[in-house]
C-alpha cells in the first residue's frame, strides 16, 4: 500500500522506506534497505538496487540504478540511465561539516540513454551526454559531450561510443557501428547520429 491506502503501481522491497509525497512510477522496482525521500520522483520501469538513496531528485524512465548509489539533491537523471555500482554523486564543490550550504547546491545532469561505470564519481554542476559512456573508476570533473567515452582521473575523452555500448572506430567523418548500424559523423569536438534507427549495411 501507499501512502494514501490504495496499492501501489510499483513493487518496493518490505525493508525499503520511502517516504510520504515521493512520486513512484509503475512497474518500477525498489530493492532492498533503499530510502526514498519525499520530494524524489521517480519513473516507470526503474530499477533501483540495493542500498540506494535518492533525495530531492529526478530519475525518468527505464533508469537502472545498481547497489549503494546516492542519488542527492539537485541531480537529474534523464530516460534510460544506468548507473554502475557504487558510483558516487556530489552536490558540494567545497563541503564543510561546520557550513550548511544547502542552498549552493551545484546540479548535475545526466542525459538520455549514459552510462555511468562502477566506482565513477562525478563531481557536481556538470552535465554527461546523451549515451555518453563514463568508464568505471573515472572521476568526471567537466561535462561530458554526446555519444563520448571518458576514463581516467581526472576522466579524458578517449573516443566516441555508439547508442548500442559499442566503441566506434572511425576518428573524423561519417561513420557506421559495426553491431546495430546506427550512423554518426563525427568532427574534432562532436558526434552526431545521422539515422534515428538501426539501419545494417
Amino acid at each position: 500500500m501507499n501512502e494514501t491506502g490504495f496499492e501501489a503501481s510499483y513493487f518496493s522491497h518490505e525493508t525499503a522506506i520511502i517516504d510520504p509525497g515521493a512520486k513512484i512510477g509503475p512497474n518500477t522496482k525498489i530493492w532492498h534497505w533503499v530510502h526514498i525521500c519525499s520530494n524524489a520522483e521517480i519513473g516507470s520501469e526503474c530499477s533501483i538496487g540495493q542500498n540506494v538513496f535518492v533525495g530531492h531528485a529526478k530519475i525518468g524512465n527505464n533508469v537502472k540504478i545498481q547497489n549503494n548509489v546516492s542519488i542527492y539533491d539537485a541531480v537529474e537523471l534523464e530516460d534510460g540511465v544506468f548507473c554502475g555500482p557504487s558510483m558516487v554523486f556530489t552536490n558540494v564543490i567545497n563541503p564543510r561539516s561546520h557550513i550548511v550550504r544547502k542552498q549552493e547546491y551545484k546540479p548535475t545532469l545526466v542525459r538520455r540513454g549514459a552510462t555511468i561505470g562502477a566506482n565513477a564519481v562525478i563531481v557536481c554542476g556538470h552535465t554527461i551526454g546523451m549515451f555518453a559512456m563514463v568508464g568505471a573508476g573515472a572521476v568526471v570533473t567537466r561535462d561530458v559531450a554526446d555519444f563520448a567515452l571518458v576514463v581516467g582521473n581526472p576522466a579524458r575523452q578517449m573516443g566516441w561510443i555508439c547508442q548500442c555500448g559499442i566503441r566506434l572506430e572511425a576518428e573524423i567523418g561519417e561513420t557506421r557501428c559495426g553491431n546495430c548500424g546506427w550512423a554518426y559523423e563525427i568532427s574534432d569536438v562532436c558526434c552526431r547520429p545521422l539515422s534515428q534507427s538501426p539501419v545494417k549495411s
